[in-house]
């Protein structure tokens, strides 16, 4: 099993990952020379500082290079980024010695598997997605559940019963935040009604980076008394926060990460009525680790609610006063009681 080695002197890193850098919009800590490796990360559109789910891997990242005394590299989409500059991310880590590296998010899909096909030696593993290889940990999450207490929160909260849902694209994988809160919705208030609005179509990554567009489809929302919004649409859900703050009596719902303690978003911080955190940094740690202790975690790696890989929020102390019925609804969850979709077909 290949292991992660050391960074041991400082140096300069070879040009040509330099050049790319340049090109991709990178910020990064260098290996110290072509012989010396540290974990690569390329992020999805948003990147560091989108205060959601690529903040989230950061966090991973972070740790592991602190913890575990590793170099590392970081790679940021830009807006519009094609399937041959994903895949040229990829690449460029893995031929500057990097390993392991990282995908983030399902958009990587396709570009994993090219690239784990030709790094043969090279542990990669991707965040949302599955890719069925030998050398690919694929690590995903129950979205869904912890979307359904949320959907419960919002429900119990609502004055209007009229509750907005703002999704980065209608793919898949966000289908999945819309239909737990959905579900969590109706089995709490089956009069309440759900607004869906997606910022992209398809599997356009861009609606994650489009906050103003998220503020936006937000105000809109809000116009019609909406009066609380869930957002899984990355740096797009922050211009929603903005919206929704500004707007008294009404409520944001965080995602990803807990987005009441994102100091970014600390001026709106009390419109944040909850969060659905994916641990992102817990599994991006775990695996990086997991190589580090020669024991690497290998194929699907699921992060479920009853294992603490997703949750809600209670940052703010908004929802203590419903906290024992959101507690019932994830304890009925966990002993299988609730079956939560994994899909939105509004």
């Amino acid at each position: 099993m290949r292991r992660v080695t050391r960074i041991l002197t400082a140096g300069i890193a070879t040009a040509s990952l330099a050049f790319t850098a340049t090109a991709c919009g990178e910020s990064s800590t260098e290996a110290s020379s072509g012989e010396n490796k540290g974990i690569g990360l390329s992020y999805d559109e948003g990147g560091r500082g989108d205060h959601s789910f690529n903040d989230s891997a950061a966090k991973g990242y972070d740790k592991a290079k602190k913890e575990l005394k590793l170099g590392g590299k970081e790679i940021t989409a830009k807006t519009g980024e094609t399937e041959a500059d994903r895949y040229q991310h990829l690449a460029d880590l893995a031929d500057a010695g990097y390993n392991p590296v990282i995908a983030v998010g399902f958009a990587y899909a396709p570009s994993v598997t090219k690239a784990a096909k030709k790094y043969k030696d090279v542990d990669f593993a991707i965040v949302d997605a599955v890719v069925d290889l030998p050398n690919v940990t694929s690590l995903v999450f129950n979205e869904h559940e912890a979307s359904y207490l949320a959907g419960v929160a919002a429900a119990l909260k609502s004055k209007s019963d009229h509750v907005g849902f703002i999704g980065g694209t209608d793919s898949v994988l966000i289908k999945k935040f819309a239909g737990g809160f959905e579900q969590g919705i109706k089995d709490t208030n089956p009069k309440a009604k759900l607004d869906v609005q997606w910022v992209k179509e398809g599997n356009d990554t861009a609606g994650f980076g489009q906050p103003d567009r998220g503020k936006e489809i937000a105000e809109g929302m809000l116009a019609r008394d909406i009066d609380v919004i869930y957002s899984a649409a990355g740096a797009s859900g922050s211009g929603a926060i903005e919206a929704t703050a500004k707007k008294k009596g009404t409520w944001s719902i965080g995602v990803d990460g807990d987005q009441y303690n994102s100091e970014p978003l600390a001026p709106y911080k009390n419109s944040i009525l909850t969060s659905a955190v994916k641990n992102v940094d817990v599994a991006v740690y775990d695996f990086v680790k997991s190589i580090e202790d020669g024991k690497k975690l290998t194929g699907v790696q699921s992060f479920t609610l009853e294992q603490g890989g997703v949750s809600l929020s209670y940052s703010g102390g908004f929802i203590d006063d419903i906290k024992p019925k959101i507690e019932e609804a994830q304890k009925k969850i966990s002993d299988g009681d609730i079956k939560v979709t994994d899909t939105y077909k509004g």
